[in-house]
This record gives structure tokens, C-alpha cells and sequence, in this order.
């Protein structure tokens, strides 16, 4: 079905099927590799799901846009079962038809993996100048690219702007976006993704590890009993080569990365899962089963998202600055001891029930060796941690001087985003309305629909007692 394809000169295709509560178009987009280069050959293919509220079909041209930008960076955006539950009831309820944008890089929008860059590229240098065209910058100019084609022929006013939600990562881009082009933007909300304003990601991780070490406590507190059961397990990987069913490589350190599930509501039960069943295969058949090693596999998504692993540092990155691996040197820095990894170092300490900590969403040089698809990206991702010829992200002069309507909650045990340098960002954008609470983790957007409504009603005035 084609039902969108040809109206008022959209230049994109649109396949429609059903949703529930709306019908969903599909449409691609030939955006510019480089913004500065905007009549190059170089383009990127952008795909966006538009997704329009049943009975609303011939009102495409008059309803307001909302956007939203997926957290990561490097992964695509999910169409949801339905439109019924969550914010994108709340959206349709508003009046709004929605825009779900897979990222440049991600998805269906000239998606980066090693074989797409093998396809195209031979060296390292010319993958890794590639892929520094995928940063919040770019994404955000595709997104102005696919405003000015939707909306194109609209009247002045609210109608040629869009409204925009963005969860983690997401929220980054809109603090971009407000920073390029806020005249384009009607109203923003940004949920667990308030950026920090740093030049470098050192600050950043010199903050997250402290609340790594406090979630890695309560997650004790609750699963006593793991503290043996983890020793066990590291000490078994420490003293066995374990292959995953990818070929892949489970070591002590990847295990470790569990611990990015400590912040999302209901992470230490699937942690702990995990912990159980491995536990329990070594003292059964003093090995991990294929069912435990798919599992774990299953868990982690860098090698189908490899995006996330070799561009996430940059994201922290300002103009002339590199990020060179800087969660892994903070970690050897100042926190080696509370994240140690080796059995020689673990069963030397005087406490032979001390725990082992998991890891956050920090990412690692190692990691290059340890997943199998990441491992064809290796010289590629150590170019890009030794790049600094980044540029600028934000654009604080613009920020203070913002008249877009922008509300943001900003998790107070946010374990990804620190709410101190959080709380210092929202603070610098002018009329930023802030609500801030500890009842959610970083996964509060998709955790219960209240937040976003308390969004809503935050920025339209409703709530003032903050």
C-alpha cells in the first residue's frame, strides 16, 4: 500500500499497514553524509515510521509532528504493538501524529555493522572518517531534513515545527537540536537525558562509576547469596577459555557488564537470574550450559549494535578533544580495586567473601577482543577513541538564551546519567522546566506512562510545585 506516496510532492515512498490505534507509513529519506558537503554523492538513507491516529488519515497535512529520538547511541527505534498505552497514547491524545526515526547508523538508516564497511570502505581511516559523521549533530540535522520535507507547504506557525521527545541519548539530541536550530521546535521533553555540558568524558565517568558502586551494593543487599555465586563464576571464567554460542568470548570482564541492567527497574532480578542459573550449572556439571552462555549472549547487544561500543565516548566529546577509552582509564585510575576482574588479585584479599562489582554501560579497548563481530571493528574503533577532531555539540550562548518550551525529569539514581552535572545543564537553558525524582531509573519512560504525562502537564503549567 502506497496510500501517502504521492501526496503534495512528498519525495519519499510510504508503505502503510495497521497498528493498533493507528496506521504506520514507512518512509525513507536521502539525507547528505556531510551537512557542509549538502550536494555530495555521499548520502545516507534515514528511515522514519510515521504513524498516523485511525480515523485522522486525511489530516496529515494539518496535525502537528512529535518526534522521538531513541537512547544509545547506535540503536534503532522499535515500533510499538500499539498506540493505546504509553506516551504514544498520550501523544494521539494531545493531537499529535508521531515520527519514530531510526538514528543515521542504526536500523533501517544506513545501518553500520562490519560488513556494510567492509563493503564499502578498505582502510581504517576511511571507516573511521566515515563514522564520525554519525554523531548527535548530523542526526539532528537528518531530523531538520525530514521536518522541512513533512512539512513542507504548511502554513507558518506550530504546524512547521516539531514537538520532540527524547529518552537518554536522545535527550542529548535535543539539547543539539535546541542549539542548531531551536527555531524548528515547538516544545521538547526530554526523559533521563539531560546531557552533561563536559568537553570530555572523564567527569562523566568519574561520576557514573561512584553510582555503579552504590546500585552494586543494593543489588547485594537484595541477593545476599550472589556474593558467593558470582566468585564462583568469575573464578571459573578467570581459569576457563568459555566460548558463547556467537563465538564470542565470555570472560570475567564481559560478565562483569551485566550490571548495565542495575539501571533499569527491574534489572537486579534479571541480573540475578543469571547469576542463579550459571551458579547453578557449574555446581551440576562444573560447566556453563549452551541454554546459561545463550542467554547471557542474548543479553548483551554490542556486536549487533556495534555503534554503541566504538561511538558511545564521543558523544562526550567537544572540539578537540579525544575520548581515548576514557572509562577504561578513570577505571584503572581510581577504581581498579573495587571493579577487579582477575582471581589472582580476588583471592589474595583478606576478605574471602567480598564481593565482585559489575560494570555499568561503560565501554571497553577489551571489548574489541572479547565480542566476535566487534572484533572485525577493532582498528577502526581505536582510531575513533584516538579522534579529536570532533566539533562543537551544544552552543551555550543559544541555550541561555532558549524561548522553546522544554521540560525534562532527570532520575535523581540515574546509574547512566549523573544527576549533579544533569541538575548544572538544565540550570543553563533558559525556561527549562525540571522535575526531578528518585522513583525512577533510567528506564522510567518505558517503565510507567505517568511520566510522560507529568511532562506534559509540567510544561503546559499545570504542575507548579516543584
Amino acid at each position: 500500500m502506497y496510500a501517502l506516496e504521492h501526496m503534495r510532492g512528498w519525495p519519499c515512498y510510504a508503505r502503510g499497514k495497521e497498528l493498533v490505534g493507528g496506521r504506520v507509513y514507512e518512509r525513507f529519506f536521502n539525507c547528505p553524509l556531510d551537512y557542509s558537503q549538502p550536494d555530495s554523492d555521499q548520502r545516507v538513507r534515514v528511515f522514519v515510521r510515521h504513524i498516523v491516529p485511525l480515523g485522522k488519515e486525511g489530516k496529515v497535512h494539518e496535525l502537528p509532528f512529535i518526534l522521538y529520538l531513541q537512547g544509545g547511541p547506535g540503536y534503532e527505534c522499535q515500533l510499538p504493538a500499539s498506540v493505546k498505552g504509553g506516551w504514544h497514547a498520550l501523544a494521539i491524545k494531545e493531537g499529535y501524529q508521531i515520527l519514530l526515526i531510526d538514528q543515521r547508523g542504526t536500523g533501517l538508516s544506513s545501518p553500520i555493522n562490519a560488513d556494510s564497511l567492509e563493503a564499502r570502505f578498505t582502510t581504517t581511516n576511511e571507516k573511521a572518517e566515515y563514522i564520525s559523521h554519525f554523531r548527535a549533530d548530523n542526526i539532528v540535522r537528518d531530523c531538520e531534513f525530514v521536518r522541512k520535507v513533512l512539512c513542507e507547504g504548511r502554513a507558518d506557525g506550530e504546524a512547521k515545527k516539531l514537538a520532540l521527545l527524547g529518552q537518554s541519548f536522545g535527550g542529548f539530541c535535543i539539547t543539539t537540536y535546541l542549539s542548531l536550530f531551536p527555531n524548528s521546535i515547538s516544545k521538547a521533553f526530554i526523559t533521563g537525558g539531560v546531557p552533561p555540558l563536559v568537553d570530555s568524558p572523564d567527569a562523566v565517568y568519574q561520576a557514573t562509576y561512584q553510582r555503579m558502586l552504590s546500585r552494586n551494593k543494593q543489588y547485594y543487599d537484595k541477593y545476599p547469596r550472589d556474593i558467593q555465586r558470582v566468585r564462583t563464576i568469575i573464578k571459573h571464567l578467570n581459569m576457563t577459555d568459555v566460548k558463547l554460542p556467537d563465538s564470542g568470548t565470555l570472560s570475567p570482564r564481559r560478565f562483569q557488564q551485566l550490571g548495565i541492567f542495575f539501571g533499569f527497574t527491574g534489572g537486579f532480578d534479571k541480573v540475578h537470574q543469571l547469576v542463579f542459573k550459571a551458579a547453578d550449572d557449574l555446581a551440576t556439571t562444573g560447566k556453563l550450559t549452551t541454554h546459561t552462555l545463550t542467554a547471557i549472549a542474548d543479553s548483551q547487544s554490542f556486536d549487533t549494535n556495534p555503534l554503541y561500543c566504538i561511538l558511545h565516548e564521543s558523544i562526550y566529546c567537544q572540539e578537540g578533544n579525544a575520548s581515548l577509552w576514557s572509562a577504561h582509564r578513570v577505571r584503572e585510575k581510581q577504581f581498579a580495586a573495587e571493579f577487579e576482574h582477575s582471581w589472582d588479585i580476588i583471592s589474595t584479599r583478606e576478605d574471602s567473601s567480598s564481593p565482585v562489582y559489575f560494570t555499568g554501560e561503560s565501554v571497553y579497548p577489551w571489548m574489541l577482543e572479547d565480542y566476535a563481530q566487534l572484533r572485525r571493528l577493532k582498528d577502526v574503533g581505536h582510531a575513533l577513541a584516538e579522534r579529536s577532531g570532533w566539533g562543537q555539540l551544544y552552543d551555550t550562548s543559544v541555550l541561555a538564551r532558549n524561548t522553546v518550551p522544554v521540560a525534562g525529569v532527570t532520575y535523581y539514581n540515574d546509574m547512566f546519567v549523573d544527576f549533579n552535572l544533569s541538575e548544572q545543564t538544565a540550570n543553563s537553558i533558559q525556561g527549562f522546566k525540571q522535575w526531578v525524582t528518585n522513583e525512577y531509573h533510567h528506564n522510567g519512560l518505558r517503565a510507567d506512562s505517568r511520566v510522560m504525562s507529568y511532562l506534559v502537564d509540567l510544561l503546559r503549567g499545570d504542575i507548579t510545585d516543584l
